[in-house]
């Protein structure tokens, strides 16, 4: 085998990988040194070109309230550009004027993949009163107008809360009940609604939250991955393998088992990303067997322009695991 064939079958390998397809050979390239019998070791720019083409291909972004610079909101977005995301999420409702965000957005070249709903703890879709469903089923109905405006493709919903008020079987019927609402102005307007793996006592393990997405059967409604929540009960990649083409975006968050057995469960989330529980090379490997190629969003302590370029830098530290 030349070298020329052997990258041009190692990266349609990767790609194949990509589409949810296994081969020897892409598992060879995972394991082992890039070698051709015949050709011996690839240089460090072909080698290079097949680990890229393994990898994820993800679009940054990061949550509008990490930033923490006092900048108009034009050069909030032009700095967040300049720091290397290609975007960022909003809240749905939020108070800034609609016409200053798509001026924003279209000066700074950074787009609005989506935006989180945020009525959705005070108002659960599981709530037992339902006067507080019908207002979080109306404020997903107007996010996911807001978000089609904004040129977004998913509203982040949490899918209902568990407690002592309100039982297991109830948030699963009430919420499905309630996402079926949302999906006339998910089809109207074509953005997505993802629902997000949360502590919130619902959902938690990924074969039962395969199974109340496949039961509610809509291309519009799919998952919303926040890797870091999960490492508090699960792995990360199990989820991933499991939710497959169900996975819509990403949050990326870390998680320290440690920290939360030594000072409290939420002190968890007080490590910086790669410092850690998370096996990111796992994750990245799980993307691409199941040929996710979209958004990772920080959600993480924010600050000012130092703060978030180092979130970034990180990011990409990340997906190059």
């Amino acid at each position: 085998m030349q070298r020329r064939d052997f990258l041009k079958n190692s990266t349609l390998g990767l790609g194949a990988t990509a589409l949810g397809v296994s081969t020897l050979g892409v598992s060879t390239l995972a394991a082992g040194p890039l070698v051709s019998p015949a050709a011996g070791t690839l240089t460090q720019t072909e080698a290079a070109a097949v680990n890229t083409a393994a990898r994820p291909m993800i679009k940054k972004s990061l949550k509008y309230g990490m930033i923490k610079e006092d900048l108009s909101l034009l050069d909030k977005f032009k700095m967040l550009k300049d720091l290397g995301y290609d975007g960022v999420e909003l809240d749905s409702p939020n108070d800034l004027s609609e016409k200053e965000i798509l001026n924003a957005r279209d000066k700074s070249g950074l787009e609005l993949p989506g935006v989180v709903n945020s009525l959705h703890w005070k108002s659960p879709i599981s709530d037992p009163d339902p006067k507080a469903r019908t207002a979080c089923t109306e404020s997903m109905k107007e996010a996911l107008r807001a978000c089609k405006r904004y040129g977004g493709t998913t509203v982040l919903l949490v899918p209902g809360v568990v407690n002592d008020g309100i039982t297991y079987q109830e948030a699963y019927e009430r919420s499905q009940a309630e996402i079926r609402k949302m999906i006339p102005v998910a089809e109207e307007t074509g953005v997505k609604i993802a629902l997000e793996n949360v502590w919130n006592n619902f959902l938690i393990s990924p074969v039962e939250a395969a199974r109340y997405l496949d039961e509610i059967n809509h291309p519009l409604v799919g998952w919303y991955f926040d890797v870091g929540n999960i490492l508090r009960y699960g792995w990360p990649a199990h989820w991933i393998e499991i939710l497959g083409k169900r996975i819509m975006k990403l949050d990326i968050k870390e998680f320290s088992l440690e920290k939360q057995k030594n000072e409290g469960l939420w002190k968890g989330f007080e490590v910086e990303l790669l410092e850690g529980d998370c096996n990111w090379p796992a994750v990245n490997q799980a993307l691409v067997k199941i040929g996710y190629s979209g958004w990772a969003s920080a959600e993480v302590r924010g600050g000012d322009r130092k703060r978030l370029q180092t979130v970034s830098e990180k990011m990409d530290q990340i997906f190059k695991a």
